[in-house]
């Protein structure tokens, strides 16, 4: 079952086969982790929404037009249930504040920095991060889950680093790889 292609398991899904689904969830929901961790920054919260994703998914399998493209619609339940747990959370998921960078450099440790430059990105450009560095996803794989080019995940990521490393040279690290 592990070989066969998702729309392949989508249409036997559809059809009552439990097992199609539960394969299809084991494939994507790091993917869906990583999507509602980027939104919500917070472990617990992402997952009751990556397992909510798949549980709204359910019912609504039967209306995917495209079955190929089940990682694409799925990413996008995702990200809405993400966006619904941050609202009621009371937080505006575009300009949140972040962590400073003022106190992860008191504390001092430059995974808290990039951390913080991280959470200061684009829902978007966050994603990416998460499911390349986190993930560690081919950008074939994200390009799949986000229904986006491989070229897409290409400028998505290299914009992102780009403004990581700015926001870093910015906050006084002089050596910043981009």
């Amino acid at each position: 079952m592990k070989d066969k292609a998702d729309s392949v398991l989508v249409q036997a899904a559809v059809g009552g086969d439990e097992k199609s689904f539960v394969e299809l969830c084991r494939r994507y929901y790091p993917q869906m982790l990583a999507i509602a961790h980027a939104i919500l920054d917070d472990k617990h919260l992402a997952e009751d929404a990556a397992q909510q994703a798949f549980a709204k998914a359910v019912p609504e399998l039967r209306r995917l037009r495209k079955p190929e493209r089940f990682g694409a619609w799925l990413a996008a339940i995702c990200r809405n249930v993400a966006r619904d747990a941050a609202a009621r959370r009371q937080i505006n998921v575009t300009t949140r504040p972040l962590e400073s960078l003022q106190a992860a450099t008191e504390s001092d440790t430059d995974v808290e920095a990039v951390r913080a430059a991280v959470n200061r990105l684009p829902r978007r450009q966050k994603e990416i991060i998460f499911l390349r560095y986190y993930d560690e996803m081919s950008y074939e794989k994200i390009s799949a889950v986000l229904g986006i080019s491989p070229q897409a995940v290409n400028g998505r990521l290299r914009r992102a680093k780009t403004k990581i490393a700015l926001y870093l040279r910015r906050n006084g690290f002089k050596e910043v790889l981009e």
